[in-house]
């Protein structure tokens, strides 16, 4: 297997998500090919851009192509990552009609919208220029589809947050609030890791310098999140903490207001709308 630039893209879990979203599209069969293309014949079509952007999926693509039959081969001609334009070919597959076909909806809806998460993730990442601050994902993605989506914000130039529920623990508004406050939290939290030998990484939520106070008092956690604050507000926070821990801030920030953020000191921000607003790049298959 070639190699992937995430933990969460194991040969598993790529296989299930093939099969799973071909079940879906084919069903009992493509009764379109079966119906119109003979199955000897043999043809071949090209993966054409159609906007500016970053192309994604090109991996991702291989594999959906191997899935629907072995025979179809693939010619890379840009690979995941490239600045690509209108009228650029990202790669040919030649091999059964009736393949081909079949596999074209699918690498096409993977490849869109993954090239649109990657052009947006890349273009929020220019903004960053001059800090120190790296972009961060969230899970706020498409249900069946994050491994897709944080794969293209690493094809973008970000970074990826905890992949799910299950390999980071992140203490939020509510969580704080169901556990009566920042310190309540973070002790219970010690005490869970305790009595279950696991080690996670702990982020704590913070909507007040108070509670960034209180999180930098009870100790023992990786990273405090600040939350829908103002630039101001952060500065004061980044002056609090003193690079005692990373900070991270989050909350409502857009392409207009990122900069700003970015200048204030912060190590990371985390940006919702990469996986949940981005556009997809406009991409298709086309016979010739």
């Amino acid at each position: 297997m070639p190699a992937y630039p995430a933990p969460y893209l194991t040969p598993a879990a790529l296989t299930t998500f093939i099969r799973t979203a071909l079940a879906e599209d084919v069903g009992d069969g493509d009764h379109s090919a079966l119906a119109a293309i003979p199955a000897e014949a043999r043809n071949r079509a090209k993966l054409l851009v159609k906007a500016e952007g970053v192309l994604a999926g090109v991996q991702l693509a291989e594999l959906i192509f191997e899935q629907v039959d072995e025979a179809l081969t693939m010619s890379v001609q840009l690979e995941d990552g490239a600045r690509v334009k209108y009228g650029d070919v990202a790669f040919i597959v030649e091999g059964p009609a009736r393949s081909i076909l079949t596999a074209e909806r699918l690498v096409l809806n993977c490849m869109q919208r993954m090239s649109g998460i990657a052009t947006y993730t890349a273009h929020l990442t220019a903004l960053l220029a001059g800090t120190k601050a790296r972009l961060l994902d969230t899970r706020k993605t498409t249900p069946n589809f994050r491994l897709c989506e944080k794969w293209a914000v690493l094809i973008g130039g970000g970074v990826n947050h905890r992949y799910g529920l299950f390999d980071m623990i992140m203490l939020k508004d509510n969580h704080v609030d169901y556990a009566g406050g920042v310190a309540a939290a973070i002790a219970a939290t010690h005490d869970y890791l305790r009595r279950t030998g696991r080690q996670l990484p702990i982020v704590v939520e913070t909507r007040t310098l108070a509670e960034v106070q209180q999180a930098l008092g009870a100790g023992g956690i990786t990273r405090i999140m600040l939350d829908n604050m103002a630039p101001a507000q952060l500065r004061e926070a980044v002056a609090l903490v003193a690079g005692r821990l990373p900070l991270e801030a989050s909350g409502g920030i857009t392409e207009q207001t990122i900069a700003e953020v970015a200048s204030t000191g912060v190590d990371y921000i985390s940006v919702g709308a990469l996986t949940h607003s981005a556009t997809i790049l406009d991409l298709s298959l086309k016979a010739y």
